[in-house]
Parts: C-alpha cells; sequence; structure tokens
C-alpha cells in the first residue's frame, strides 16, 4: 500500500514538473513572439505619434524585410558576418523604402481623414503583394538558422530553441535605444514636439518634410528589422503582411497611438495571454470542456475590446479628440433630396433590370445579383460614413451574422420566409449590442472598436464547428419553391435589394437623417439644439447593421452557402471600397460602386495574374485624386453644366 501511494506521488510530481515545464516554454515562446510584434508596433505608433497616418502598409514593410533578408543571407551566406550583415542591410533598404513611400504617396494623405488613410494604404498593400510574388514567387521560403543559435536550451524537461532567447532581449535593448533618440538627443526633442502640437513646431520654422520623412524611415526599418529577425522562427511567405498588422493595430490600439512604451507593455499582454491560452490546454469547467488553445484567435480582440470601453485612448494615450473626423471635407454639405430626373432615371433602371431575365444568360443574372447585395450592403455602410461620419472597420461583421442567420434557420428546417426575416433580425441585433459601445468613441479608435466585435465574431465562426461548420462553413442553403429558379431569385433579389436602397434613400431626408448629419458637423451644437447625439449614432448603427444583415440573408441563398470568410477584414474593406468608389454622400454611390467593384473582381483576375496591384492602383488612384467618388465626381460635373 505505501508503495502504491509512493508511485502515485511520483507520478503526480512527475506530471506537475511536465506542466510545469510546458507552461514556461510557451511563456518563454510568447515573450520571443511578444518581441517581435513590439517592433512592429513600435514602427506603427512612432509613424502615427508624428504623422498621424493610419498605416495598413505598415505589415507589408515587415514582410518586405523577411524577404529581402532572405536573399541577402543566400547572396552573402550563412556566416556570421554574412548572416547578420543582411539582416543589418535589409533593415536599411526597408527603411529607405519608407521614406521613399512616405515622400512619394503618403506625404499627400497628411490631414485626411482616417478612411481614405487606411484605403490607399491598402492600396499599398496590394502593389506590394503583387510586386514581391513577381520577384520571389509565391511559394514561402524558409531561411536557414541564424549562426550559433541553431540549438536548444533545455529547460526542466524541455527544449527552448536557443534564438528565442535573442527575441526576447532585443524588445528591450530596442524600447531603451527609443527611449534615449526620443529623449536625449534633438532628434528626439523635434519629434515629441511634432507629437504634441505639428501647428507651433511648424511655426517654430522646423521642416516638416524631412522630420516626418526621417520618423517614417524610423518606423519601416523597426518593420523590416522584426522580418528579418523572424526569419528563422516562420518562412517569409505573401500572408505575412495581413497576418501581422492586425496584430501590431491591437497591440498600438491598447497601448494607445503614439505611445512607445504602450506598445512595449500592449505587446507583453498580448504574446503572454496567447502563450497561456496555448499553455493551459482543454479543462474541464463544471464537466464542460474548455479548449483555450481556440482563444488565441479572439482573446488579443476581447482584451482591445475591454481596454478601448474602460479606457477609449488606451493604457498609455492620449484622450482621443472628441470630433469624428472620419468625413471629407467635400462631403459635409447637405445631401440633397433626389430630384425628378433622379427618380425617373432609377425607374427606367429598375424596370430594365425586372425584365432583365427574359433576355439575359443565367451567369449575367448572377453578377446583377451580386451587384445588387453589394449595392446594399454598400449602402449600410454609407449610412455611418456619409450621414453619420463614423467609421465601421468591421461592418461585414452585420452581413455575416445575417448570412449565418438564414443558413441557420434553412438547416433548423425553418421555411425560407423565417430564415430569410431572420437574418436583418440578426444584423440589427448585433449592431444594437456592439454599436452602443462603439459610438463611445470616435475616429480611428471607433474604427479598431468595430474591427475588434467583427473578428471576435469571425472567431466564433470559425471555431464553432457543431454550429456554424467551422472553416468549412454551410452548405445546402438554396432558396424554396419558385424561387429556386435562378431568374426567380433574381426578381426577388431585385425587389428587396431594391426597396433596401430607396429605404436607406428615405431615412437620410427624414428629421433622422438630419439629426445625424447634424451630430456629424457639430456634436457640440447638434447637443445645444437638443439633439442626443450618441443615442441617434446608435440607432444609425443598429439600421445599418439591419440592412447589411438583409443583404447577407440575399448573399446566402444567391450562393447556397457560407463561410467565415464572409466575416473577415476584407469583406468590410470591400464594403469600403464600394463607398469609396461610388462617393461616401451619392445617392447611387452604392450602386454605381458595386457595379464598378464586381465588375473589377470579375474582369482582372482573368487577364492578369497580377490584378491585386491594378486594384491598388485603382484604389491610389481615387484616394489621391478623386476622393469623392464616381458617383460625386458625376454630380459635380452634372453642377457645373447645370450652372453654365
Amino acid at each position: 500500500m505505501q508503495w502504491r501511494n509512493a508511485l502515485e506521488r511520483s507520478r503526480c510530481c512527475h506530471n506537475s514538473r511536465v506542466t510545469l515545464s510546458a507552461l514556461l516554454v510557451q511563456l518563454l515562446n510568447g515573450l520571443a513572439g511578444a518581441s517581435s510584434l513590439f517592433l512592429v508596433s513600435a514602427g506603427l505608433s512612432l509613424i502615427f505619434g508624428v504623422t498621424r497616418i493610419v498605416n495598413f502598409a505598415h505589415g507589408s514593410l515587415m514582410m518586405l524585410g523577411a524577404y529581402v533578408a532572405y536573399s541577402l543571407i543566400a547572396r552573402l551566406g550563412a556566416t556570421p558576418l554574412g548572416y547578420w550583415g543582411a539582416v543589418v542591410l535589409a533593415t536599411l533598404l526597408v527603411a529607405a523604402l519608407g521614406a521613399l513611400l512616405e515622400s512619394v504617396l503618403l506625404r499627400r494623405l497628411y490631414g485626411t481623414p482616417e478612411l481614405l488613410q487606411l484605403l490607399a494604404t491598402f492600396g499599398i498593400v496590394l502593389v506590394v503583394q503583387d510586386a514581391t510574388l513577381a520577384a520571389w514567387g509565391a511559394e514561402d521560403l524558409l531561411g536557414p538558422r541564424a549562426p550559433g543559435l541553431s540549438g536548444t536550451v533545455q529547460i526542466l524537461n524541455s527544449a527552448v530553441p536557443a534564438y528565442d532567447f535573442l527575441l526576447i532581449a532585443v524588445a528591450p535593448l530596442v524600447l531603451l535605444g527609443l527611449w534615449w533618440l526620443l529623449a536625449h538627443t534633438r532628434f528626439g526633442v523635434l519629434v515629441r514636439a511634432a507629437t504634441e502640437n505639428r501647428v507651433l513646431t511648424a511655426a517654430l520654422g522646423i521642416n516638416e518634410r524631412v522630420l516626418f520623412t526621417s520618423v517614417f524611415a524610423l518606423g519601416a526599418g523597426l518593420a523590416g528589422l522584426a522580418g528579418a529577425l523572424q526569419l528563422p522562427r516562420e518562412p517569409a511567405s505573401l500572408g505575412m503582411d495581413l497576418a501581422i498588422i492586425a496584430d501590431a493595430f491591437v497591440v498600438t490600439v491598447i497601448g494607445g497611438l503614439g505611445s512607445i512604451p504602450g506598445a512595449f507593455v500592449a505587446a507583453l499582454l498580448i504574446g503572454l495571454s496567447k502563450a497561456l491560452c496555448i499553455a493551459l490546454g482543454t479543462v474541464d469547467v463544471g464537466g464542460v470542456p474548455i479548449a483555450f488553445p481556440k482563444l488565441t484567435l479572439v482573446g488579443e480582440f476581447l482584451i482591445m475590446a475591454c481596454v478601448l470601453i474602460v479606457r477609449p485612448q488606451g493604457l498609455f494615450g492620449r484622450a482621443p479628440d472628441s470630433t469624428t473626423g472620419a468625413v471629407i471635407p467635400e462631403h459635409r454639405a447637405r445631401a440633397n433630396p433626389p430630384r425628378r430626373g433622379s427618380i425617373l432615371a432609377g425607374a427606367v433602371l429598375f424596370a430594365c433590370a425586372a425584365a432583365l431575365p427574359l433576355v439575359a444568360q443565367e451567369y449575367t443574372l448572377v453578377i446583377v445579383s451580386d451587384i445588387l447585395v453589394f449595392a446594399l450592403f454598400g449602402a449600410s455602410l454609407q449610412l455611418l460614413l456619409g450621414s453619420g461620419g463614423m467609421i465601421s472597420f468591421g461592418h461585414a461583421c452585420y452581413f455575416g451574422l445575417g448570412a449565418y442567420a438564414a443558413a441557420l434557420a434553412t438547416h433548423h428546417g425553418a421555411p425560407m420566409a423565417v430564415a430569410f426575416f431572420a437574418a436583418p433580425v440578426a444584423g440589427f441585433a448585433g449592431a444594437l449590442v456592439f454599436g452602443w459601445l462603439c459610438v463611445r468613441l470616435s475616429g480611428v479608435y471607433l474604427a479598431m472598436l468595430s474591427l475588434s466585435f467583427a473578428q471576435i465574431v469571425w472567431s466564433i465562426a470559425q471555431q464553432w464547428d457543431e454550429i456554424t461548420g467551422g472553416s468549412n462553413g454551410l452548405i445546402g442553403v438554396w432558396p424554396s419553391g419558385w424561387l429556386s429558379d435562378r431568374s426567380g431569385y433574381f426578381e426577388f433579389t431585385l425587389a428587396f435589394a431594391g426597396a433596401g436602397l430607396v429605404l436607406l434613400i428615405w431615412i437620410t431626408q427624414t428629421p433622422f437623417g438630419y439629426a445625424l448629419r447634424g451630430a456629424r458637423d457639430s456634436p457640440l451644437r447638434a447637443q445645444a439644439v437638443g439633439i442626443d447625439v450618441r443615442r441617434t449614432q446608435w440607432h444609425a448603427f443598429a439600421l445599418a447593421g439591419a440592412f447589411a444583415g438583409l443583404a447577407g440573408g440575399l448573399y446566402a441563398f444567391s450562393k447556397g452557402s457560407i463561410a467565415p470568410d464572409t466575416l473577415a477584414i476584407p469583406h468590410s474593406i470591400d464594403a469600403l471600397l464600394i463607398v469609396l468608389l461610388g462617393g461616401i454622400n451619392a445617392l447611387a454611390g452604392p450602386l454605381i460602386g458595386a457595379a464598378a467593384f464586381t465588375w473589377l473582381q470579375d474582369v482582372l483576375p482573368r487577364h492578369t495574374e497580377y490584378w491585386r496591384s491594378v486594384f491598388g492602383a485603382i484604389i491610389l488612384l481615387l484616394v489621391l485624386a478623386f476622393p469623392m467618388g464616381i458617383g460625386g465626381l458625376a454630380a459635380s460635373l452634372i453642377a457645373r453644366v447645370r450652372r453654365r
């Protein structure tokens, strides 16, 4: 009996040692990951603090650092001098590229709304992706291990890569170097002055162009260094940019935009929380198994949402501006009601579309159906951006909620009418809950909070296999009865999408629409005349979510399936592009933008392998030359003709 008890105690001690060892290894791995994340986030935060540019292309600079380092190591050799010389050269080359990028393109975006900055830098992401594809190919490239650090270190019963300890040491050294640079050099004084008051800095005669270019080069160099140092841990791949930029934005927002110490603390918080989730494994709580590794996809966004709700400026950031600043100045003018000619043109267009099944092929009906669905999706976002001045960077959340609600109701045997009307209800409910929290913020903080909620919903759809089908999604979501015919469902889509577009235009012309624009243009004045600004914006958020959910329901039945990609970040960017293409306040903007967007997506991939770069160039052209969009430009030209 004593022998058995001793054996059990021995086993318990052994298991506890294994658990402690696994936990320690994961924590060290989390610290190494946090170090790389800090390098990227520090550069992003530094750039925003001085230039106020929300640089979505910062992840592309890290990706280029990894690819350039790979090529330089292959040329210089994997000796200590060749390897570390390649890392330094890669950092300097990416810094030079960042300086060129700032001086040629991004300098034109200073002072513009966050929406245009996000879209322009996303266009740069597409161009850089195709340039990388052309230069290095589509295959992942795994670099050699760092010389002298290719072995492992034994920690209890586990082996930890020696290279991880180098990464862990890099972050504090970079933090110390940045602190010294900003606190004890003339360059640092200028950077801090520009961060505090750009107008006064310019009035003192400081060359802002040189300062901003230098800061951007420094931030780009930090991103390039992160990519080069990450090469032994993961291969250089075309997906590195979007994979890291979401985490980098989370870190900078949690720490406070423009705060380097905040980025360091937030990177540690995110890196260690991910490691802890993996180390905990699966735990039974009340007989219910909880797989903590699944929380790694959603944990960081939950943390960001909690921080922004409690402290909107982040842990170390300054209080955000009370004004939204999300609307292009040209679009602050009042939105005129549709003229008689516009109403007549819309009626003729609707009649022509209704007759389309008589003359068009099935493929044409599919394309036009997509245009109608995306037009309704874009119009729902236009209500927030144009009339409300609010950036929703996670608007795909409500589109996806509507699509999944329709699909789930269909899978549980509900009639199509019930399943279809569940879509706008789900979108409305989600926007009602999330919008109540989002309208407490403004500008980029609102955009990031809406993004965090969208990522939370996406991670649930991605991992809840029993309900949502996981990454495979749900299939077999087809319309029933006479709607099962493509022509019948096209007419159904036309009716509901058309009604939704008309309702959204009508809403902008009601007293509620005028109150929403008043809250956008001057919140203080709107409050003075009795408008409850936050409640008005919250109601607009809920209405926009309902119409986005309706578009999601139409989309689910049109495609016959639904997957988590519908909730992902690129789909939210699609909605932003539709609004920008059509014009933020143009009445026909969503329809024009959806038609242009669908046509480009259909034509470009069939004509060139590098269609992303063409699409990115179009985005840059629109942002820099035609910020009012196609619809806004057309309206301006028509107004000039009438004045003559």
